[in-house]
């Protein structure tokens, strides 16, 4: 890894915001970096196809990587596709996008492979899919859970709380950006988060540590719902 690389993954909380552009610009990332998804459905695809665009490379994971053809190729020529553990040990940064029922095995299957990276959880417990575990993960709230299945990662939850289409309706709008909550415990990675919210197009809203994660959660009043940033850190009383 460069030292530029690591300087990078290692900045400090404060991250400007991006500035405004048009619809039709896309902004280029100023570090690329090499960002892997374990789960490339609707939620990991369009982020990924974001973050392919702004300059990054990206692995795209599924049991069948065969099937991600058309997400590889559509997301351009620094794309490509592999099996989940080749994804967790090739990413500098890796994005956990599956049902949330699967983090307990994904814990045990590549957390070790994890070890010391950014991890972005963007999935979300749903009872009614997910079974009890899900209840329980949001009583503890949904950060705090996944930090018990993932041990020894640079855990931050982000992009939870937004879905696929506004992810790509709302990416690079024009006037004030749509904020995204981002809560993690370790400063670097959230700074690294951040960054990556706004090669996606979006203002990154810092909330705090793992444990201020569920006030984004599923079945939150800021939980899918369209703010800029200015909104969203009034609706969580930030400062």
């Amino acid at each position: 890894m460069s030292a530029s690389r690591r300087r990078f993954l290692l900045a400090t909380f404060t991250v400007p915001i991006a500035a405004a552009v048009d619809l039709g610009a896309q902004l280029r990332t100023k570090q690329p970096l090499k960002i892997a998804f374990i789960g490339s459905g609707h939620q990991g695809g369009a982020l990924g196809l974001q973050l392919a665009r702004a300059g990054h490379e990206v692995m795209f994971s599924s049991r069948h990587p065969e099937t991600l053809k058309g997400l590889v190729a559509k997301a351009g020529a620094k794309a490509r596709a592999g099996l989940p553990a080749a994804a967790a040990t090739w990413g500098e940064v890796v994005i956990i996008a599956v049902p949330y029922g699967a983090m307990p095995q994904i814990g045990k299957d590549f957390a070790p492979l994890m070890s010391g990276k950014v991890v972005i959880d963007l999935s979300n417990p749903y009872a009614d899919r997910d079974g009890p575990m899900a209840s329980v993960a949001l009583r503890k709230g949904t950060g705090v859970a996944s930090a018990g299945y993932l041990p020894a990662v640079r855990l931050v939850r982000a992009f939870n709380a937004i879905g696929s289409e506004d992810l790509e309706r709302d990416a690079h709008r024009t006037g004030a950006k749509r904020g995204i909550p981002i809560a993690g415990d370790d400063r670097a990675a959230i700074a690294t988060v951040a960054q990556l919210v706004q090669d996606a197009g979006f203002d990154p809203v810092i909330v705090g540590n793992l444990s201020r994660a569920r006030e984004f959660d599923a079945g939150t009043r800021v939980y899918g719902v369209s703010l800029t940033a200015r909104q969203l850190r009034e609706a969580l009383k930030l400062r």
